[in-house]
């Protein structure tokens, strides 16, 4: 079972980048392969269970649902429902920690799957690559990220 983990640090406080990433179904406004995203049922995005189903730029659609949240801790995870990509069992936690020198935020992201035989070092660097370090070049260039450092 692969396990993927990207880790950052962001030149912003914690709360600020935390306003960002808390919502589930604001990936599409940063994320350079997601095209468009919604929340299915109207549901609010931070809401335990929702669904957001999305498209990548390459046309795919995709759904994940977010497990669980929270504020106090800045963490949240979610599952991969649909893909067409080979990804099973997929689960994903985000966490964000305040670094205190320089009022900084250090950023975990890390996801657990299991893949077909052989496909395992592809599709892990694909998710480390493609999925997670691109995300967070993305919101490092963010208006309310780039120009809100310290």
């Amino acid at each position: 079972m692969p396990r993927v983990v990207r880790s950052t640090i962001v030149d912003v406080p914690v709360d600020r980048l935390w306003a960002v990433l808390r919502d589930f179904n604001g990936h599409d406004s940063y994320h350079p392969i997601v095209a468009e995203s919604a929340i299915e049922r109207h549901h609010p995005s931070d809401k335990v269970g929702c669904v957001r189903r999305f498209t990548l730029v390459d046309g795919s659609e995709l759904r994940e649902q977010l497990l669980a949240l929270s504020d106090l801790e800045m963490t949240y995870s979610y599952c991969l429902l649909d893909t067409p990509i080979p990804l099973f069992n997929y689960v994903a936690h985000i966490r964000l920690l305040p670094v205190t020198d320089g009022n900084r935020s250090f950023w975990h992201w890390e996801g657990r799957f299991t893949t077909p035989p052989g496909r395992e070092d592809e599709l892990a660097r694909m998710v480390g690559d493609n999925v997670y370090a691109a995300g967070m070049e993305a919101v490092r260039r963010l208006p309310e990220i780039a120009t809100g450092g310290i």
